[in-house]
């Protein structure tokens, strides 16, 4: 009698399953919840996403009540894969309910049903726990893995080569190791991505007949296969037992390398977070040549003490802050990008890896326009570290440069002359033309040279490179000159 009992509440639950899916829960290995069936609720489905070849345990513990349980698992397709009430259970002292390492079939939406005993028609009600764990995948050829998972099969001339999946997201670092356990096999392995191209391939890891690719970088998202086979593959001798493993790096992700930063845009705060296992993130952004960049990371939780650097194209990096935010932010002011392309911010502590700080953060870029956008068309630019040519006559007695300095930077100019009788004098103007500081023969042989300056603000600046005016000597000189702009060090 009860099992017909049992049957006709089976045939309720997969009735109510398919009918009303809308209250189903969303669940997921490792959670653990609670919940209570009664005649108002006679039973209450899980949800969530198995994999082929996961090998889960679901327990279901009665805390309260008098419940009489029963666990159904069903396939997206209706299909029962696994059922237990506590006819189940040896000598029914318990109305805790288990199922131990069940193989998941194919990779599927599940649900999990956790009824009362006759359903509708019951009379039992009660709290209880359910949780659902991966304790493991199968070794069978086919098994779906993640990210730590080991597995044991054998390489034959019957099954020269064994399949298992996983599935990826772009900037995933991954390892994939096969080591021989038994027999004379020479590991072989291929990484093939969905378009069944061979994206990675190892015969011998150094030093070894084992096979391993390691490091390997992800660069879309989907799911790949691993073929684990022999040297030769099919038409290879050797053969036997081998484990394998798949492991992804500390920087797998979008934000964990450069190479696979996050987009960040103009005007738009981004949230992040640095822990110790994650000690820095980037993010990138194109910019044009002389964009006035500021880029502030402000602490939002935690003890954080932020830092941030820039990259420029060639990731070399170019400028940093730690605290000129304000307390324990960061702050890149105003700065100017030497060159198109792509930046990349690095958001990361005090020290970085060595750093101890940790907590969220907020993180803005601000691009404030041009660094020339004041300057008129006609006027050239001198870049720091860099030379130019021109000319001084009656005709142009001064040429005018522009270039942008940033703030606390050391700079030296000489102007020297390069033909003629040219007695060269130089000054330093702001983004006024106003002189802020110049120089007549402090160069040898009537050449101009200002030996350091030190930029006040970030911002545009100019260089006159004209001749001596004065009435103690001919204020008519002429020639072609050679002008230089340095940035001082140390």
């Amino acid at each position: 009698m009860k099992r017909i009992f049992l049957i006709l509440a089976l045939i309720a639950i997969l009735l109510s399953v398919s009918l009303a899916p809308a209250r189903a829960q969303d669940f997921g290995y490792g959670m653990h919840v609670s919940g209570t069936l009664n005649d108002s609720t006679p039973q209450t489905v899980y949800t969530f996403d198995g994999l082929r070849g996961d090998v889960i345990a679901i327990d279901l513990m009665v805390n309260a009540g008098t419940l009489d349980p029963i666990l159904t698992l069903i396939g997206s397709d209706g299909s029962v894969i696994a059922m237990r009430d506590d006819a189940a259970v040896s000598g029914r002292g318990s109305r805790d309910l288990h199922l131990d390492s069940l193989h998941i079939p194919r990779s599927d939406h599940y649900s999990l049903i956790v009824a009362r005993f006759g359903y509708a028609l019951g009379t039992t009600g009660g709290q209880y726990t359910l949780a659902v764990d991966r304790i493991g995948v199968s070794s069978a050829s086919g098994s779906a893995l993640r990210y730590g998972d080991s597995v044991y099969n054998t390489v034959t001339d019957a099954a020269p080569q064994v399949y298992y999946s996983f599935r990826a997201a772009r900037g995933d670092v991954i390892s994939v190791r096969m080591q021989r356990a038994s027999g004379d096999l020479d590991p072989s392995l291929e990484i093939v991505n969905s378009d069944a191209e061979v994206i990675a391939d190892n015969d011998d890891s150094p030093g070894t007949l084992d096979a391993a690719i390691n490091g390997f970088v992800i660069r879309e998202d989907g799911v790949y296969v691993i073929i684990a086979s022999r040297f030769g593959q099919a038409a290879g001798r050797s053969k036997g037992s081998f484990a394998l493993t798949l492991n992804a790096g500390a920087e797998s992700g979008l934000g964990r390398s450069v190479e696979f930063s996050l987009p960040i845009l103009p005007g738009i705060p981004v949230q992040g977070a640095i822990t110790d296992k994650n000690s820095v993130q980037f993010y990138s952004f194109q910019g044009k040549r002389d964009d006035v960049v500021t880029i502030r990371m402000n602490r939002s939780g935690g003890a954080l003490d932020a830092y941030v650097a820039l990259l420029d194209p060639s990731q070399r990096e170019i400028t940093n802050d730690d605290d000129g935010g304000g307390g324990q932010n960061a702050r890149i002011d105003q700065f100017v990008l030497p060159d198109d392309g792509a930046y990349t911010i690095v958001a990361s502590r005090y020290d970085r890896a060595q750093g101890t700080t940790v907590g969220d953060y907020q993180l803005q870029l601000d691009v404030l326009g041009s660094a020339f956008e004041s300057v008129q068309t006609d006027v050239p630019r001198i870049e720091i570290d860099s030379t130019v040519s021109g000319t001084i006559s009656n005709d142009t007695p001064q040429v005018l440069y522009a270039f942008v300095g940033q703030q606390g930077d050391t700079l030296s100019i000489a102007l020297d002359r390069a033909s003629g009788d040219l007695d060269a004098r130089v000054a330093i103007l702001n983004a006024q033309q106003n002189p802020l500081t110049s120089d007549d023969d402090s160069g040898s042989e009537q050449n101009a040279r200002i030996e350091s300056f030190t930029v006040p603000s970030t911002g545009v600046y100019y260089i006159l490179a004209t001749r001596y005016s004065g009435t103690n000597g001919s204020p008519n000189t002429a020639g072609n000159f050679n002008l230089t702009l340095a940035r001082k060090t140390g």
